[in-house]
């Protein structure tokens, strides 16, 4: 279960980093492939509460206009 996390996780990660350059959902497949590996490393937990961080901050910004 634990290397089909991660494997997954890699792949939506990628698949998210193609999207931002063609049609698709790019921050969400990364967002979502960042939480299943923030299960196993730090590093993606810390990548994944960074892009949260800015995503509220986006949505306070274009909320107040």
């Amino acid at each position: 279960m634990r290397n089909l996390r991660i494997t997954g996780g890699f792949i939506l990660v990628a698949l998210g980093a193609v999207m931002l350059v063609t049609p698709g959902p790019g921050w969400v497949a990364i967002a979502a492939g960042l939480s299943l590996l923030a299960r196993e490393y730090e590093w993606a937990r810390r990548w994944r509460d960074r892009l949260r961080e800015q995503g509220h901050k986006l949505t306070q910004h274009f909320g107040k206009s």
